[in-house]
């Protein structure tokens, strides 16, 4: 009937064209770039934050994608308790290394080799938050580690402060050792005056004896 409006059309009149409340999300942290030395074991750091509680329910979803390829392979997957994979490169390599009521999902990649080399990331669902960023670590494994401008700053820091404290070390020896030699030196300058002074009465008093 004219001049009749439905009861949808109020309803959805009614209704914000915008969401009804802001998407959550969680916030991953990863360093971007890692170098290992071959042969040894990596500490892949990830951490995370989110707007809900932590919960039981969060997931954590570890994924590689080798240097030159575009096939992602299975890492680890967390949910409750850690599941390593049952085959493939990192069979029996990787070892859950986080822990969730601090917010940390981090793994430990064991017995690093060249085929290591490429990307890893770190997904975190913790419900309702279920997007967010992926942290991404780009891994070089190396044969000799490389320093990088801040080691090498901090060595050069690290061996001007060793060499200021040998510097005083030396100076409050030195010192000791002078204090004492000074004491020694005036004790026998003591000595000796008393020996003099000794000496002269004693010769005064045998030259009194023969006057007398």
């Amino acid at each position: 009937m004219a001049g009749e409006r439905s009861l949808d059309h109020y309803l959805l009149g009614s209704l914000p064209l915008g969401p009804l409340w802001p998407v959550a999300a969680v916030d991953v942290h990863t360093s971007r770039e890692v170098e290992a030395l071959n042969g040894t074991n990596v500490r892949l750091k990830c951490t995370f934050s989110s707007s809900s509680p932590v919960s039981q329910r969060v997931t954590v979803t570890w994924n590689f994608q080798p240097q030159g390829t575009n096939s992602p392979e299975s890492v680890l997957y967390y949910h409750e308790e850690p599941y390593p994979p049952t085959s493939g490169r990192f069979k029996e390599r990787v070892t859950w290394d986080g822990n969730i009521d601090r917010n940390d999902a981090s793994i430990v990649v064991w017995n690093l080799n060249p085929t290591d080399n490429g990307t890893f990331t770190c997904q975190v669902k913790n419900p309702p938050d279920v997007d967010g960023t992926i942290g991404e670590i780009q891994l070089r494994v190396v044969q000799q580690v490389h320093f990088s401008e801040i080691h090498i700053l901090a060595l050069v820091i690290g061996s001007a402060c060793a060499l200021m404290i040998i510097v005083v070390i030396m100076v409050v020896v030195w010192r000791h050792y002078q204090n004492r030699r000074g004491q020694e030196k005036s004790t026998e300058m003591v000595e000796t005056e008393l020996n003099t002074s000794f000496y002269l009465l004693n010769q005064g008093v045998r030259q009194i004896l023969i006057t007398f």
